[in-house]
Parts: C-alpha cells; structure tokens; sequence
C-alpha cells in the first residue's frame, strides 16, 4: 500500500505568502530603480519610505489647517461656484461645470456631497442667492465648500494656436452651525496652470478635448485640499 505524505497546509499557505510578499517587494524595488533613473534630484529618503511602507500619502490642506476632516463619518458636503458675467460670457455655464466637476470628483474620493444637479436647480430657482451660508442652510450639510473663480482661459497669452489652461480662484470653506449659520473656517488662493512646462499645440488636440482636460485637471488641484493624494501625481501635468 502507497503511503501518501500528508500536507502541511499552515505551511504552504506562508511559503505563498512569503512568494506574495517577494514579489511584491521585487517590484518596488523596480519602480523604486526606474525613479532613480529618472526624476532627476530624487528624494532617497522618500525613495526609501516608498520601498518599505508603499506610496506615502500627502494630508490635505484643509486638514491640516483646521483639524477637521470632510472624509469622516456622517459629514456632508455641498460644492458651489461663483464666476463673473464677463467670465461666463466668455465660457459658457463655466461656473456650473467647474462646481459640478469638483462634485464628482471629491464623491469619488468617498466624501459625502450633494448632488449638483440639485445644487445648481435651487441657484437657478433662487438667482438673488448671495453667500454660501444659505446653499450650506438649503441642503443641511456640515460644509460648504466656495469656489470664487475670478480669471479663466485656455489659449496660452497671445496665442490662439497653443493651448495652456489658466484658473485664478480663492477656494473657501464654510462651516455649518445647526441654526443654519455658518462661518468660513478655511481660505486658499488657486492659481492654476495646464500644462505645466510647455503649451499644447492646438493642431494636436481640439478645443473641446482640451477644455475637459484642463478642467479635471483644475478639479483635481481644487479636491486635493480635502482629500489625501500620492507624491508623485503631478508628474504627469508636467509635459
């Protein structure tokens, strides 16, 4: 009669393990090479923490300003956008498409916030609205963050062939009282450039494309003061 070795399950389960774990360490050390190699004046301290904890994470603005976070439990956000009749002249609606883009893009980092769509219905039902107290007292959320965007464009200065995206704005936050009073707890200047180093040529890419880009570009530089981002994330926006 054969005899069947029995197996050792706990065992085979830490040798995958200990596969699972080299190959992930094998990896970051791949990366942690190619980075080496090019991103010139590279952090080795930094490199080091990426090798042994994975991508350090960079605390949000808004966080570390007031000590309070819009990532907790049971707090609600609503986004609203105010730009000049000049502006929106020049830009269709661009107040609504940035406070709608900014909306979306903080829900997707697991902050609770109100849908713009209902949003931009109580402003267009409510014209005379005239600070963000009342959008924060209409929806009853815990804030309000303001956006007052006060110079827009996406040709590079003298040029209507070459494509660069150009935002100053003053972000704000307002916090919510429970009589539906509120106070601005939180204040950040925006001065926001796409791409960073060198104009889009508009042969390249159309208007339209390009309009998006920039504005969930924007988007994602406005989020980034209320939810953790990676280093590194702006690499990409270089070129």
């Amino acid at each position: 009669m054969m005899l069947h070795r029995p197996i050792n399950s706990a065992s085979t389960t830490q040798q995958s393990i200990g596969r699972r774990g080299m190959v992930s360490l094998l990896t970051r050390l791949a990366l942690t090479g190619i980075m080496l190699i090019t991103i010139p004046g590279c952090n080795y301290f930094l490199l080091l923490g990426y090798l042994i904890g994975g991508p350090p994470q960079i605390e949000p603005l808004f966080e570390k300003e007031t000590q309070k976070s819009m990532t907790d439990k049971d707090i609600r956000v609503a986004v609203v956008c105010y730009a000049s009749d000049e502006l929106k002249y020049q830009f269709d609606n661009i107040d609504h498409i940035i406070a709608n883009r900014v909306t979306n893009q903080i829900a997707s980092k697991k902050i609770e916030v109100v849908n713009y769509a209902e949003v931009q219905t109580w402003l267009r039902d409510n014209p005379d609205w005239d600070t963000a107290v009342e959008v924060g007292a209409e929806f009853d959320v815990n804030f309000v963050i303001y956006i007052d965007v006060s110079a827009f464009s996406l040709y590079e200065r003298d040029s209507n062939t070459l494509f660069r995206g150009r935002c100053d704005a003053i972000v704000s936050v307002y916090e919510m009282e429970t009589d539906g009073d509120g106070k601005r707890i939180f204040s950040r200047e925006v001065n926001s450039i796409f791409p960073i180093q060198v104009p889009r040529s508009a042969s390249d890419v159309s208007y339209d494309t390009f309009r998006m880009e920039y504005i969930w570009r924007l988007s994602d530089e406005i989020g980034r003061m209320f939810y953790p981002y990676l280093h590194g994330d702006d690499i990409s926006s270089a070129a």
